[in-house]
């Protein structure tokens, strides 16, 4: 903002005059003049003083003299106390603090006292229906599709057999590590593990289970697993899980037609694992030995089990969107695939060579 003292001083000198002249002119004391520049109010003996030879000075110089004083004005007003009942805090009324302060106590005394409430219900509830359950065995019947529950000491998991019946697993164990007793022997699992169980001890693996919650205080809370029978899994009297030898094909007679990886070479021939995990879109097909074809649409994360006795045909619709682990004699092999796009056929399954050694191979058909 501009500065009445400012304004004189330049428009003076810009029109080079003198101060001793105006002062003769105007007959106004030279000392009132530098005050009235230098803004120093203190030399006048009053105020009309300063505005009447503030007003006649402007004049003299051509300015607007209202506006001049008016930047006097101005000056007062910012250079001007604030007065002390502005200053004064404003008081909260008190009804601030007798009645909206105790309803919002209340408010929200009423609102912690829902939620306990409604948590010990629900707990309550939960305990309830834990204990429920405690008491009762259950019979869960085991089917191709994935199994998630939470199973308590001295249930049962019914695992179907060919002949209509059912094998019988007994949960034995639910502190720190999850024990199921099978016709080959108690199996234990722990927290976050997963496991191959083989139920009639062919060294193949029937079903995977895994674990996902369990207690290391509590048995009776149970524990939470999951199980996933393997696909083509038929179980009666061992009958069913030993390989056709009359179906194995001699090398001789594929060498020719089509060429094949060995992945284990043994001295006899036994159903074998394939687990094939998803990590694109694909449309699949496949056919466990002599059973019919299944075609499905898998998406990422999903996964794929079998136990083939003699081999498996899987047709695949995105060779690079799938990974394939062959588990034979409690071993592990992990099979190369092909590209992202590639239409694949293939067979993995026993063949046997001229000198009586059978092979587990894998055949791309065309």
């Amino acid at each position: 903002m501009d500065s009445y003292g400012e304004i004189l001083k330049s428009t003076r000198e810009e029109k080079n005059l003198d101060l001793d002249k105006i002062s003769r002119e105007l007959t106004i004391d030279k000392r009132y003049l530098v005050a009235l520049e230098e803004e120093d109010s203190g030399v006048f003996p009053g105020e009309a003083y300063l505005t009447g030879f503030l007003k006649n000075y402007s004049k003299y110089l051509e300015l607007d003299p209202d506006y001049v004083l008016k930047l006097y004005q101005n000056k007062l007003i910012q250079e001007a106390p604030v007065p002390q009942d502005l200053l004064a805090k404003k008081k909260i009324p008190t009804f601030f603090f007798t009645v909206i302060i105790p309803i919002v106590v209340v408010a929200v005394f009423i609102i912690v006292a829902f939620v306990f409430i409604s948590v010990k219900k629900s707990k309550q509830k939960e305990a309830d229906s834990l204990k429920q359950k405690q008491n009762t065995t259950s019979k869960i019947e085991i089917t191709e599709k994935k199994f998630n529950d939470r199973v308590y000491k001295g249930d049962q998991l019914l695992i179907p057999t060919e002949n209509g019946g059912n094998i019988v697993l007994t949960v034995k164990d639910t502190l720190s590590s999850f024990g199921l007793e099978t016709p080959n022997g108690t199996f234990y699992v722990d927290l976050a593990e997963e496991a191959d169980v083989d139920i009639d001890g062919d060294n193949v693996s029937d079903f995977i289970l895994y674990v996902s919650d369990i207690s290391s205080t509590d048995y009776k809370r149970g524990a939470e697993i999951s199980v996933l029978l393997r696909h083509g899994f038929v179980f009666a009297d061992g009958s069913s899980d030993s390989v056709d030898l009359a179906e194995i094909p001699f090398a001789n007679e594929l060498k020719n037609k089509h060429p094949y990886k060995v992945i284990l070479e043994d001295n006899r021939a036994y159903p074998f694992s394939i687990n094939i995990s998803f990590r694109g879109s694909c449309l699949f097909r496949d056919r466990v030995d002599r059973n019919p074809a299944i075609e499905t649409y898998f998406e990422r994360g999903e996964l794929f089990t079998a136990t083939p006795k003699n081999g498996i045909r899987l047709w695949i619709s995105n060779a690079n969107a799938l990974k394939i682990t062959i588990i034979a004699d409690a071993k592990t092999f992990d099979l190369d695939i092909g590209e992202a796009g590639k239409i694949l056929v293939e067979d993995i399954k026993w063949i046997k060579d001229s000198d009586g050694k059978y092979k587990l191979v894998v055949i791309e058909l065309d």
